[in-house]
């Protein structure tokens, strides 16, 4: 079968932009981004705390930055759509039984959202 060419579409690089169930996956695995950032941030922090006062400071210091005050309202803004969103999707994720009867999706979901409340109070009250 010589001579045989395959058919390859050409799909453009935002071809996810056209349909918002598309769009909305994408900005969620996108969200991956933020988590990382913050996650970097806390090892460098971790890392100045380690190394003592004067370090954390200037640290601390370098958070003041105002590319770095707006990278973290971003990055914010990520994880709260990133864990809203995993949060509602929990349900089809984790199916869980009592008996022969399915618990509700909207009970799991619930439950996802009850405990990051109380966890969130917990921290702020430990900080106040």
């Amino acid at each position: 079968m010589e001579g045989l060419q395959t058919y390859k579409r050409k799909i453009g690089i935002f071809w996810w932009t056209k349909r918002l169930s598309h769009f909305r996956f994408i900005s969620r695995e996108l969200t991956s981004i933020a988590v990382a950032f913050i996650a970097i941030e806390l090892l460098l922090l971790s890392k100045a705390i380690m190394n003592g006062e004067e370090s954390y400071q200037a640290f601390v210091q370098s958070l003041t930055h105002p590319i770095l005050i707006i990278l973290n309202l971003i990055a914010l803004g990520g994880i709260l759509y990133h864990s809203i969103t995993w949060f509602n999707l929990a349900p089809k994720a984790m199916v869980i039984k009592l008996g022969e009867n399915k618990v509700p999706g909207f009970l799991i979901a619930l439950g996802n959202y009850l405990g990051w409340i109380v966890i969130s109070a917990i921290i702020v009250w430990s900080l106040l």
